[in-house]
């Protein structure tokens, strides 16, 4: 059976998909471990720090501009677009600040990665999200840069495609 050549998926979306695939298996293998160690004796809860949470609505609100974004440049509305990813690349960076900030409160606390498994999980956690997110930054400033500079080739979604699924 012959396949359509436009129900193939591209190269690159496959890879990311099973790069995608090994993250989420890693994030399983996270969280298996952690309702495991969290019924354990020397389990000790914490609340997180305020900047946590606006660093998670950040971080939620630039899904939403990027989606935006992306149905922007579907439509060929280059202005729209280019807005669009300039507030989904501050709210990125915006995340990153607040959770760096976060993250400085607890060890100012005392909650470092030594004191106790629990913080060891938090860190390992938001650090290898925060790695992911520095890459979609990275991404994003790129995909910006072109755009203001008119670089951005107009008739392929590919790569705003590739950074939406990442």
């Amino acid at each position: 059976m012959l396949e359509n050549k436009n129900n193939k998926i591209h190269p690159h979306k496959f890879t990311l998909w099973v790069g995608i695939g090994s993250i989420l298996m890693m994030f399983a293998g996270l969280t298996s471990a952690y309702v495991v160690k969290r019924n354990q004796a020397n389990w000790i809860s914490f609340e997180l720090p305020v900047m946590f949470w606006f660093g998670t609505a950040a971080i939620v609100l630039s899904s939403v501009t990027l989606y935006m974004a992306t149905r922007a440049f579907k439509e060929r509305t280059m202005s729209k677009y280019r807005s669009l990813m300039s507030a989904t690349l501050f709210l990125g960076v915006l995340f990153l600040v607040l959770q760096g900030i976060s993250f400085k409160q607890l060890w100012n606390a005392g909650l470092t990665l030594q004191s106790n498994v629990a913080y060891s999980f938090l860190y390992v956690i938001v650090g290898i999200h925060a790695v992911h997110v520095i890459g979609g930054v990275i991404a994003i400033t790129v995909m910006s840069l072109k755009a203001f500079s008119n670089k951005t080739r107009n008739y392929s979604n590919v790569p705003v495609d590739l950074i939406s699924t990442y």
